[in-house]
């Protein structure tokens, strides 16, 4: 499977959106892929925002290290709860309903998040935080099955993935500003605006991409059978397991950097946020340039490859870790280059999944991002019982990504 071109065309038989003309591509498409942009940065930004506030929100709430790593956990726990829940009613209702109220329910339970007087209690509303933005996330996954061709999805969300990338670069940054004059608080204050202007994009700025008659029978046994006939399908599953360990390896580092670059480096939470917010440029221009691979590798023969140089570059970072070369520069340096390896990972193995079940795009996108941010939540706390080190960090990202590799090696071998 090649594509011949930088940018995808939608299929024209179901698109909402304009085919693009021999000069570019037509305003309106250009407007739905901007708008699905944006719903796929709340996620991330739910994730990342306070992740600079991390040791402040323990020492106040009376916690530990690994107890406000799982208020990460919860949100991974929601968004992986709210997908399996979204998904099938995105079948069934359409893709804007379903969408629009899981942005609510965000909006709602980041402002309830302000009030939270126990780690328990805000890890319990991160979960509800979490379900309300994993409606973007597998919304925004089946709109995108919905409007482009199976050779195009891997492009589309290469170019999804350029928000991505953006998103973890700006949020921990607006985080250590808001540090500055507010505390912890007020960063699900700011959460919670990001979710109304979520919600507004979502209503007035996106076209319904599923009409009437593609829309699944409702019911607990139509979705019971479709996930049933989901997890039949082999490839799929490998798939899935794949992406989603690659991922479980980006919320390793995710969950333990704070506590890394702080504690172990010395940083302070506006130095971390900086730190931490540069590693994403490595990944956008990986995202971007994987579209130029696309036109000479398949998707599969990609991910072999970038798996394969994500795990060597992994056991470096360990040696780096381990002893103490470079400092701080050396370890980022090291990681900065790990991190570039999975983003030719991240668009391409659940495109290959996606592609598979076009009937279904909203429960297979729910599956797959269900089974991403499981795997995601069992991995953020190990990072923290390991100790919060460098090592602890590079050790648990390389082993996940030697296990999607050891998966793409022996089990997905999927004909494109």
């Amino acid at each position: 499977m090649t594509v011949d071109e930088d940018e995808p065309q939608p299929r024209p038989a179901n698109s909402a959106v304009p085919a693009a003309t021999s000069t570019g591509e037509g305003k309106a498409r250009l407007g739905t892929i901007a708008a699905l942009g944006t719903m796929t940065a709340l996620g991330p930004f739910t994730i990342d925002m306070y992740l600079p506030a991390l040791p402040d929100l323990a020492s106040a709430l009376d916690s530990t290290p690994s107890g406000a790593q799982l208020t990460i956990t919860g949100t991974l726990i929601g968004l992986a709860l709210g997908q399996l829940i979204v998904g099938p009613l995105s079948d069934v209702l359409g893709r804007k309903r379903p969408l629009v109220a899981g942005i609510a329910l965000h909006v709602v339970s980041s402002l309830a998040a302000v009030f939270a007087t126990s780690i328990v209690m805000l890890g319990a509303i991160r979960v509800f935080q979490g379900i309300g933005a994993a409606a973007a996330a597998v919304v925004t996954m089946a709109m995108v099955r919905d409007l482009f061709s199976d050779s195009d999805v891997a492009v589309v969300m290469s170019r999804l993935m350029l928000v991505l990338g953006v998103a973890p670069v700006i949020a921990p940054s607006i985080g250590g500003v808001l540090l500055v004059a507010l505390d912890w608080r007020g960063i699900f204050v700011v959460l919670a605006g990001i979710g109304v202007a979520t919600g507004l994009v979502a209503a007035f700025a996106l076209p319904e991409t599923l009409p009437p008659e593609r829309r699944r029978p409702g019911g607990l046994g139509p979705v019971v059978r479709t996930y049933g006939m989901l997890v039949r399908d082999r490839s799929f599953v490998a798939l899935t397991l794949v992406a989603s360990v690659v991922m479980a390896a980006l919320f390793a580092y995710v969950s333990g950097a704070p506590f890394v670059y702080q504690d172990q480096f010395g940083l302070d939470q506006q130095h971390f946020a900086l730190v931490f917010s540069a590693g994403a440029f490595t990944m956008i221009g990986a995202s971007q340039y994987n579209v130029r691979l696309l036109r000479r590798w398949t998707p599969q023969q990609i991910v072999i490859r970038a798996l394969a140089a994500a795990v060597a570059f992994g056991v470096v970072v360990i040696a780096v870790a381990q002893f103490q070369i470079g400092g701080i520069v050396g370890f980022v340096g090291a990681l900065w280059i790990m991190l570039g390896a999975v983003c030719f990972v991240l668009p391409n193995a659940p495109a290959l999944a996606l592609a598979r079940h076009r009937e279904a795009a909203g429960s297979a996108a729910a599956l797959l991002g269900s089974t991403q941010y499981a795997v995601g939540a069992l991995t953020a706390p190990i990072v923290g019982l390991l100790g919060n080190t460098s090592v602890a960090v590079a050790a648990s990202m390389t082993a996940c990504l030697a296990i999607a590799l050891g998966l793409m090696l022996t089990v997905a071998r999927v004909k494109s």
